[in-house]
This record gives C-alpha cells, sequence and structure tokens, in this order.
C-alpha cells in the first residue's frame, strides 16, 4: 500500500502542483507531499518489523523526518495518528483500518491551530467517515478502503465550495488532492487494481531531492576548500538491537548518542525498541560501525567521502551559495536558523546575526530532517528559527519539538520580517522573551514581493495573465503589470502611510542593480524625506523583496 501510494504521488507530483491557487511559480504542494511520503516509504521498505503495527511506526518516522511543507507536515500527522491506532497490531481487520483513519484525522486537526475546511483535512476527515460508515456493515478491508477513496474524491471536489479563492481560480484544493492520490493507492494495492503510469520510474528521495534543488545546490560547497573538512566520511549505519554475535551491552540512547558526539559532528540518532538509525560526519566511520555491533547487528551501513565530492563539486561548479555556520558574537549560548535562499540574503542574516543560513524557501522547502540537522550542527544550548515563509512553519515547529534542547520558531512569513526579529534579539533575554519580543516587531514591517505570473487566472476581482508581473504584499496580489519597475513602484506607494522610514529594497537573480535605482529614484518622487537602502539578495522566484518600516 505505501510503495503504491509513494509512486502514485511521485507519478502526479507536477499535476499536484500545478493546482497552486496563487499563480506564482511556488507551486510545490506535490513536490512536498511525494518528497514526505517517499521518506516514509523508504524508512517502511528498509524495517525488519514482522508486523503491521511495527510499519506504520517506521512510516510514521519516516514521514515526520522527511516532512516538507505545510501539506507534509499535516501528511506526517494524518499517519503519526494511524500509527497510534495501528501500532499493537500484528495485522489491520476492516474495523482497525477504519480506526486508524480516523485517529489519523483527530491527530492531524489537533497539529494544526487554526484548521481550514476545504483543504487537507476536509478530506481526510470524510474519507475515516466514510471508512468508519463501511466497516460496520462489512468486514472486508478493501470494501473499507475502497469507501475511503471514493469519499476522498468526492470531498476533494467539494473543496471549491467552501474556500471562495478555489472556485474563483478554478481548482481543487492541493494537499487534498494529494491525499486522495494517497488513499487512492492504497486502495489499488488491497484490491490488486493496476493503472497505467504505474510502471513508470519512481525516483528515490536522494533522486527527487536532487532534481527539485540542482539550480540552488550546484554550488552549495564551492566557497569551502576541501582541506577544511573536518570530519570527511558521511557515515549511516542501522542496527537491528540486541541480534548478532558481537552483542555484549545493553542499549542507552542517551550514552550511545553521547558516545558517538565525540568522535563527529551532524550526529542524529533516531531510536526505537527494535532499531536504531544513525547519521554521523566522523574521520573513524569503522568505529562507528564496530560501536554499534556492541548493541546490534548491522542492517544498513553506508559511507560517503565527502572530500572527494566535494573535490567533484569544485571541478563542475563555482558559483552560488551554501548552507553555513557563522561565528555570530552577539548570541552567547543561543543558536538562531534563518532559512533563505541566495548568497546575497545569506550574507544579510548573518550580518544581522545568524549563526546558520538554512538553504531554502519559495521551491525549496526544507524539511523537519534539514531544519533538524541544522540545530544538531550548531551545537547551541538553545535555538530560534526563523522560517521566513509560512509553508516552512510546521516543518520548523516540528524539528523544534523533536531536539533534546529548548527551540522556539519565530513565525515569520516573509525574509523583510525575518530579518526585522533578528534585530529585536537580545542575547541576555530568555528564550521566550526573545520569542514575544521578535514577533512583536514583525508588526512594524510590510513585505512586498514582485513576481512574474505563470498562469491566466483571477483572484479576488484581480485578472492576472501569464507572464505579467505581480505586486504582492503581506501574502496578497494587489496589482500586475506588463512591466516589473512598474509593479515595483506601484507596490511601494501601496505601501506607504505616514509613518514610514525606511524603504528596503532587495534584489534577486532576475532583478538588476539599475532597475533598482529607477525603482529608488521613482519613490523619492513620492517622498523624498524616506531613507532607501538597496541589497543584492539573489534569492530566486522574486525579481525584488521591498520591505517598508
Amino acid at each position: 500500500m505505501v510503495a503504491v501510494s509513494s509512486k502514485r504521488l511521485s507519478n502526479n507530483a507536477e499535476f499536484i502542483n500545478s493546482l497552486n491557487v496563487f499563480p506564482v511559480p511556488d507551486g510545490d504542494t506535490g513536490t512536498n507531499m511525494s518528497l514526505s511520503f517517499t521518506s516514509g516509504a523508504k524508512y517502511v521498505s528498509e524495517s525488519t518489523a514482522s508486523s503491521v503495527g511495527a510499519l506504520t511506526v517506521s512510516l510514521a518516522k519516516g514521514l515526520l523526518m522527511g516532512a516538507r511543507g505545510n501539506s507534509g507536515v499535516i501528511l506526517s500527522q494524518i499517519f503519526r495518528g494511524f500509527y497510534k491506532s495501528a501500532e499493537k497490531k500484528e495485522s489491520l481487520n476492516a474495523n482497525d483500518l477504519a480506526t486508524a483513519l480516523t485517529t489519523g484525522v483527530e491527530t492531524a486537526y489537533k497539529a494544526v491551530m487554526k484548521p481550514t475546511e476545504g483543504t487537507i483535512l476536509t478530506v481526510a476527515r470524510e474519507a475515516a467517515k466514510a471508512a468508519k460508515k463501511a466497516a460496520s456493515q462489512s468486514d472486508d478491508t478493501v470494501v473499507v478502503m475502497e469507501a475511503a477513496y471514493e469519499a476522498a474524491k468526492k470531498a476533494l471536489a467539494s473543496t471549491p465550495d467552501l474556500l471562495p479563492v478555489l472556485k474563483e481560480v478554478g481548482v481543487v484544493d492541493s494537499g487534498g488532492q494529494g491525499l486522495t492520490f494517497v488513499y487512492e493507492g492504497f486502495f489499488d494495492a488491497l484490491s490488486g487494481n493496476e493503472r497505467a503510469n504505474d510502471d513508470s520510474h519512481q525516483p528515490s528521495v536522494e533522486e527527487m531531492e536532487e532534481m527539485v534543488n540542482a539550480e540552488h545546490h550546484k554550488s552549495v560547497q564551492s566557497q569551502l576548500n576541501t582541506e577544511d573538512i573536518k570530519y570527511g566520511y558521511c557515515t549511516e549505519i542501522m542496527v537491528k538491537l540486541g541480534a548478532g554475535r558481537l552483542v555484549d551491552s545493553e542499549f542507552d540512547y542517551e550514552k550511545f548518542r553521547n558516545h558517538l558526539n565525540e568522535i563527529g559532528d551532524s550526529l542524529l540518532v533516531v531510536a526505537d525498541e527494535e532499531i536504531v538509525k544513525v547519521h554521523v560526519h566522523t574521520e573513524q566511520p569503522g568505529s562507528v560501525m564496530t560501536y554499534g555491533q556492541h548493541f546490534g547487528s548491522l542492517i544498513k551501513v553506508k559511507v560517503d567521502n565527502m572530500r572527494l565530492q566535494h573535490e567533484t563539486i569544485l571541478e563542475h561548479d563555482n558559483e552560488e551559495t551554501k548552507n553555513e555556520v557563522v561565528a555570530a558574537e552577539n548570541v552567547g549560548d543561543y543558536g538562531i536558523i534563518a532559512i533563505a535562499s541566495g548568497a546575497g540574503l545569506t550574507n544579510l542574516f548573518k550580518s544581522l546575526g545568524a549563526t546558520y543560513v538554512l538553504s531554502g524557501g519559495q521551491t525549496m522547502n526544507p524539511s523537519t530532517q534539514d531544519i533538524v540537522d541544522a540545530i544538531e550542527e550548531i551545537k547551541a544550548k538553545k535555538v530560534i528559527i526563523l522560517p521566513n515563509n509560512k509553508n516552512i512553519f510546521l516543518a520548523a515547529q516540528q524539528a523544534a519539538k523533536v531536539v533534546n534542547i529548548p527551540a522556539e520558531v519565530v513565525a515569520s512569513r516573509t525574509i523583510a520580517q525575518g530579518m526585522t526579529a533578528l534585530i529585536a534579539f537580545n542575547p541576555d533575554e530568555e528564550i521566550e522573551e526573545n520569542v514575544e519580543n521578535m514577533s512583536n516587531e514583525m508588526d512594524s514591517v510590510k513585505s512586498g514581493q514582485v513576481t512574474i505570473a505563470v498562469r491566466d487566472t483571477t483572484i479576488e476581482g484581480i485578472k492576472i495573465k501569464k507572464d505579467d508581473y505581480m505586486g504582492i504584499i503581506d501574502g496578497k496580489i494587489e496589482l500586475t503589470n506588463v512591466d516589473r519597475v512598474t509593479v515595483a513602484i506601484q507596490m511601494v506607494e501601496k505601501m506607504l502611510d505616514g509613518d514610514s522610514e525606511i524603504v528596503t529594497i532587495i534584489v534577486g537573480q532576475e532583478g538588476t542593480l539599475d532597475q533598482a535605482e529607477s525603482i529608488k529614484s521613482a519613490i523619492l518622487d513620492i517622498d523624498e524625506d524616506l531613507e532607501i537602502e538597496i541589497h543584492q539578495g539573489d534569492q530566486p522566484v522574486y525579481p525584488y523583496l521591498i520591505s517598508v518600516e
């Protein structure tokens, strides 16, 4: 069931992406859901479990660690609830299956602060309701899953009636469509039904990440010297606890983790009663394997020479940005993780005190695992995360929950909000006070984005043509024009009020400094007392990010 649904999501990712309501080039719901579920499927395929309940634990764990974007995190929560209901079951009967689907819905609704109807949640709820009804009339799991799938399709078709913006644009909810494909895969696997596109190649997590992030990753390490890599071997092992001839120690998570922490960095240890999975960068991969054998048998081993990989990258690439730990002197025991894409934005966040800039944003939402890795790497005593994009909120919140240090998320929706929040940071205050102050400070900035429309549509009465430029103010499309400089100027004019003092223009990959100067001159013609700053951001998707404070 998991394998078929993973393939179904992968094969239909671009179709799901096309359902994105906003006509901006960031419609990545399908990509996020596919990457998330592919991670879950990978955990399942690597599991040695003999019960369906144990497999649901693997699925939930893989989904959580691979969850990207809000849609991916909600999907992970549906199957977190599913596993809670099913984990002690050797097999699932019709009623067990229906109950697990229902518990998944309850868990997902609790995970979302303000649940919205007409979304993936609606589809999940109606599918579970139909499954429960079918289970009261039949003890056939195929009948139950068919009822869930048919109800999901029906609920999906109704989403435009629940969310006016979907009806206006003429699409169904993209997250709901993704979940419907999952349930379609479940039903087809149970019933033996095959569909035409199931024979196409399903990319692995690694292949999908490479496709999604190719443009961003092609220069990730070009600013590093190979000799500066302290720990040269990316080492991954999976240990089946208690099995093997060399077992002589009882597994203790803290002791195990602390030992490995002494011989490497970028450490991640995930364990349950049967399996422990390790990722660590070290100079002693053999020692990691030998240590693991004290507790069980090695069922997976993977070692990559990162120095060799780095030299290969340098041969083909000499530009772009990298995720980087920086020496921010003013943060004390804190680690501040900002998420942004573009060399210029990385430098701007570093200059404001960010400890680590994780590459991501529009079209490239980092996973829960990516954020956990960043937290692990900086080795701070407490961490504040700035997602700078609302579609990264849930993944950031999940990462904050699973790490072993105090970690909080400041809910910055835009790059401008993230930068303004950083200015309000005080290393001498407790983390709760900092989160409150940084969050309050974000209200003082207005965020504008200029980008290109990827299709014809109408949103809130504004007619938009493909390839026109749009001015988006605090998440709402306010105007369009064939000329991006005109859009930028008109957008700023809408953003200005009597209290405005500073305008910041951040130039993206598709923008130019000459155009930014033209925008600056036009803004000064509107109000000559404004202070205007221009910075090179190098961000994708948005030629200009403009903030007003």
